[in-house]
């Protein structure tokens, strides 16, 4: 049996961060949401049932915390940042997904979420 992708993903992470155009939502913050998904060869942690050979999820929900944290204008910015933060940390990721959406956008109208999504490859 072979795998012919394989891919990690976090699905639904929920950050208070302070990303917007306007002055207010950098000061008061909103909630975010960002899924992503991973692909990486994890061949050896499959067989040998060991973290190592992996990308740990919890490894990636700490860095993209840490990106999180940084307040941008654009979640397209926020986007790029996260992706070369991946990459730069997880030599072994060979593409990445990342949407990112923001709940109740301050825009006048009754919206659930906005965001974006990319998709990166090395």
């Amino acid at each position: 049996m072979k795998a012919t992708s394989m891919y990690i993903y976090l699905e639904g992470v929920k950050f208070f961060s302070h990303h917007g155009v306007e002055p207010q939502e950098t000061i008061v913050g909103a909630n975010f949401i960002v899924d992503l998904k991973l692909r990486t060869d994890f061949t050896y942690a499959a067989q040998k049932d060991e973290l190592e050979g992996t990308v740990s999820y919890a490894d990636i929900h700490a860095a993209v915390k840490e990106e999180m944290k940084i307040p941008s204008k654009l979640l397209e910015h926020v986007c790029e940042r996260i992706g070369q933060r991946l990459f730069s940390d997880f030599p072994t990721i060979q593409e990445i997904t990342i949407r990112l959406s923001k709940e109740n956008p301050p825009m006048g109208s009754d919206c659930k979420n906005v965001g974006v999504e990319v998709h990166y490859t090395r």
